[in-house]
């Protein structure tokens, strides 16, 4: 089984639309040997569902973000992850200074790494929508699928060549 989750800086917008995002795609996809989860960097939503404009967010694009709750990452469970995946630097940098091997430290990147236009275009910070408004949420959506379609493509080639 391989681990994924998704982090932000409280779990209730970026974070949760990546993990129910990338399920989705991987669900679609008939891959059911990969763990996806979620959590911010800080714990003041610990418990709280998504932001409603995350879940407004993801319903009108087919997605299902009511059953969200909140966590925070403890660095105690880097073993447990293949990838943590950082909306932005500043993520990378609290997870990198948690980590307690070089071994944590090479399983953090950022989740846009694996949308080839934003590699491309050198925008690898997933903005966070938390300050704007609908326009914020909907761009967020688009970046964060985008990426995670690359992901989900990237694990399911992974998969393919370790079952064969």
């Amino acid at each position: 089984m391989t681990r994924v989750t998704m982090i932000c800086s409280g779990n209730i917008c970026r974070s949760p639309m990546a993990e129910i995002i990338l399920r989705h795609l991987l669900d679609e996809a008939g891959v059911d040997s990969v763990d996806v989860d979620s959590a911010g960097i800080g714990d003041w939503h610990i418990g709280e569902g998504a932001d409603p404009r995350t879940v407004a967010v993801l319903q009108r694009h087919g997605y299902d973000g009511s059953a969200h709750r909140a966590s925070q990452f403890d660095a105690s469970t880097f073993a447990s992850y293949d990838l943590v995946l950082a909306a932005d630097r500043g993520h990378v940098r609290a997870l990198q200074r948690g980590a307690r091997t070089d071994a944590d430290r090479a399983k953090i990147r950022l989740l846009r790494e694996y949308d080839p236009e934003a590699v491309a275009a050198g925008t690898l910070e997933l903005d966070d929508p938390w300050y704007g408004g609908t326009a914020d949420f909907e761009r967020c959506l688009s970046e964060v699928e985008a990426a995670c379609r690359g992901l989900a493509s990237e694990l399911q080639r992974d998969l393919d060549r370790a079952s064969s």
